[in-house]
C-alpha cells in the first residue's frame, strides 16, 4: 500500500460511515414501501462489501473540496446512489436469466429468498431510488450528479457491458474484454470518481483527473477480479468460483494467461497513481484505493 498512509483504518471508518449512510437513507423510504419490498431492498443493500463506490466517491470530494467531509449532503447522496446501482446490478445479475448464482457474499442471493418477482422488483425500486436520491435537494450540482450517474449505469455503460458479457458469441479477443468491462464494472466506477469531484466543487481540469483514474482503476479492479476468481476459493470470495468459465465466457487469464493479467492490472494502476498525482501529490487515500483494487483478497 502507499507509503506513509495507512489505508486499513481510514478505510474502516469509510466503511462504516458509508453503511451508516446506506441505513439513513433506506430507512427515509420504509413508511411509504410494501413490508416485503422494503425487506428485500435492505437484504441486498446493507449486506456490506467492498463499498469502493461510494467510498472513492467521497474521497474525490474531499481531495477535491480539501476539506475533510467535502462534499456535504450532496457527496453523501450521490455516494448512496452509487451503491444503489450497484446493488440493484448485482441482484439481477444473480437472477436464473442472467449469471443464475446461488451465493453472493456467502448469503443466498435475493431472489433465492425473495423469489424471481420480487428480487427484479427490488433492483428497480433500487435502481430508481438512487435517481431520487442523486437528484434530491436545491444544489445546482445535483442536475450532474444525475447526468453522471445515468452514463455510468446505462446502455453506454454499465447496462451496456452486460449486454457483451452475455453475448452467445463472445470472442476471445483482449479488445472487446478491454471494452465490455471498460462499460460493465469500469463505467460505474468512473463514475463515482467523476461524482465525487462534482460533489466537492470540481470544474474541467479534476473531471479530467477522476476520468482517467477512474477508468485505469475500474479495469483494473476487474481483472483482479477475473485472477480471484482462478485464485480464490468459493469461501474466501463468499461466492461461487469459476462460474465464467462454466458459462464459456473468456476472462483475462483465459485470454492472456494468469501472470500477463496480473501485469495488465499493474499497467492500469500505475495509470492511475499518474493520472491522481495533480491532485493527491503525497502519500493518500486514492493511491492507496487504486493499490487496494488489485491487491485485495476478496
Amino acid at each position: 500500500m502507499a507509503e506513509g498512509f495507512s489505508l486499513e483504518g481510514w478505510l474502516a471508518a469509510q466503511k462504516a460511515r458509508v453503511e451508516a449512510l446506506l441505513a439513513n437513507r433506506l430507512e427515509r423510504l420504509r413508511a411509504q414501501t410494501p413490508p416485503r419490498l422494503f425487506e428485500a431492498m435492505g437484504y441486498s443493500l446493507l449486506d456490506g462489501g467492498k463499498r469502493l463506490r461510494p467510498v472513492l466517491c467521497l474521497a474525490f470530494a474531499e481531495a477535491v473540496s480539501g476539506q475533510t467531509g467535502g462534499g456535504g449532503a450532496v457527496a453523501e447522496d450521490a455516494a448512496c446512489a452509487l451503491e444503489y446501482v450497484h446493488t440493484y446490478s448485482l441482484v439481477h445479475d444473480d437472477l436464473p436469466a442472467m449469471d443464475d448464482d446461488a451465493l453472493r457474499r456467502g448469503r443466498p442471493t435475493n431472489h433465492k429468498v425473495y423469489g424471481e418477482a420480487l428480487a427484479i422488483l427490488a433492483g428497480d425500486a433500487l435502481l430508481t431510488e438512487a435517481f431520487a436520491l442523486a437528484a434530491g435537494g436545491s444544489e445546482p450540482v445535483r442536475a450532474a450528479l444525475v447526468l453522471e450517474l445515468a452514463r455510468g449505469a446505462g446502455a453506454a455503460g454499465m447496462v451496456g457491458g452486460q449486454v457483451l458479457d452475455i453475448a452467445e458469441d463472445r470472442p476471445a479477443a483482449l479488445d472487446y474484454l478491454t471494452r465490455l468491462h471498460r462499460l460493465k464494472t469500469g463505467a460505474l466506477i468512473r463514475a463515482a470518481c467523476r461524482m465525487g469531484a462534482v460533489a466537492g466543487g470540481g470544474g474541467a481540469r479534476e473531471l479530467e483527473i477522476a476520468d482517467r483514474y477512474g477508468d485505469a482503476v475500474g479495469l483494473a479492479f476487474q481483472i483482479a477480479d477475473d485472477v480471484l476468481d482462478v485464485t480464490a476459493t468459493a469461501a474466501e470470495l463468499g461466492k461461487p468460483t469459476g462460474a465464467d468459465a462454466a458459462a464459456g465466457r473468456f476472462t483475462y487469464p483465459a485470454v492472456v494467461g494468469l501472470e500477463r493479467a496480473r501485469q495488465l492490472a499493474q499497467e492500469e494502476i500505475s495509470r492511475a497513481l499518474s493520472a491522481v498525482k495533480p491532485l493527491e501529490p503525497g502519500d493518500g487515500p486514492l493511491a492507496a484505493l487504486a493499490r487496494y483494487a488489485v491487491e485485495r483478497t476478496v
